[in-house]
């Protein structure tokens, strides 16, 4: 009998040790009524994906991008933010194309058609010459600079008053005085457009107030105002805040560009109904030069300091790429010399 007992209790023994081995190897709970004193499953831990990185779309700091691929993402972006129907920047030194919303569509141009009437008149009179004032030309609506008939005027005066006060009275004074009546002078501007490679420019008034046929493009705008600029006389009068004419009348500047936006050099503000706001311009800063074109905007002045802002960032990108491919075009070229000089 104690016998008996004796091998009860070594079984049980060595039960109890056989479970404490399996609980320690195969994290198996030893089982028991109170759940709480009881030993949990060892849980497996599955493993994690790796966070995200950067914000939805956002990968610019994990991903290297080539100037080209920046630009064009720059590009959707600002189309995006404008509210002119048609812009276009280009390099104010080689003509190049750094961005373009329909710069092709042909659209009434406004005031800003008035730079090729400053341009022609700067090139067909002297300063001192003397400009009389019709009937037509007195009536013609604001801008306007109020011209008496019974006076003549200074030429110097009268253009300075077309570029910076955008005057109709003036442009049409001039035209009259230039090429006789205002219908042949637009004929004049349409031949001067094309020869300075703006061809589906078509004019038909000095002042560019709405009429029937009248056409400019941006692409147009920024490749006449391009050629224009590059005569100093010009310049040095397009880029004035005001100035004061010789017989003491202030004229005041309609491009707030020239104190709004840093590195503007000059340009030309226009507004119709029929054509919305219309404007041209150049840019400077270093020594990149930047011109800008815009037609059928609502918000005239964040759509130029947009374009400019992107203009000079897209410069920076295209001549970042062309100083790519310069340095690979010149390592390959190494590179076949080695090879040729090998063999």
């Amino acid at each position: 009998m104690r016998h008996h007992s004796r091998t009860i209790l070594t079984c049980t023994l060595a039960l109890f040790f056989l479970l404490s081995l399996v609980d320690q190897v195969f994290g198996v709970p030893v089982l028991s009524n109170n759940y709480k004193t009881s030993k949990t499953v060892k849980k497996i831990r599955k493993p994690t994906s790796p966070s995200i990185l950067g914000k939805y779309s956002d990968i610019s700091q994990y991903k290297s991008q080539s100037p080209q691929t920046a630009l064009l993402f720059k590009n959707k972006t600002i189309k995006r933010q404008l509210s002119a129907k048609s812009a276009i920047i280009i390099d104010a030194q080689n003509g190049d194309t750094l961005f373009s919303v329909s710069p092709d569509t042909p659209r009434q141009p406004a005031s800003t058609i008035k730079v090729i009437t400053g341009m022609i008149a700067l090139k067909s009179l002297s300063a001192g010459e003397k400009v009389a004032v019709s009937k037509k030309a007195a009536r013609q609506p604001r801008s306007k600079i109020y011209l008496d008939r019974r006076k003549t005027y200074k030429a110097t005066d009268l253009i300075n008053a077309v570029l910076l006060a955008s005057a109709n009275d003036a442009s049409v004074a001039l035209a009259e005085k230039i090429a006789g009546s205002e219908q042949s002078f637009a004929k004049m501007m349409t031949v001067r457009a094309k020869i300075w490679g703006a061809k589906k420019t078509v004019c038909k008034t000095a002042t560019g107030l709405t009429a029937r046929g009248q056409k400019s493009t941006a692409r147009d705008l920024a490749t006449i105002f391009r050629h224009i600029m590059q005569d100093k006389d010009f310049v040095t009068r397009i880029k004035r805040t005001k100035i004061r004419t010789s017989y003491g009348s202030m004229l005041r500047s309609h491009n707030k560009a020239l104190w709004q936006v840093k590195g503007t050099i000059g340009g030309k503000t226009g507004y119709t109904r029929a054509a919305r706001k219309t404007y041209v311009g150049k840019f400077k800063r270093g020594k990149q030069e930047i011109i800008i074109a815009l037609m059928a905007s609502d918000e005239m002045w964040s759509d130029v300091k947009k374009l400019v802002k992107h203009g000079f960032y897209a410069a920076k990108l295209v001549n970042l790429a062309k100083q790519q491919n310069n340095s690979a075009e010149t390592a390959a070229t190494t590179k076949s010399a080695s090879v040729n000089h090998y063999f």
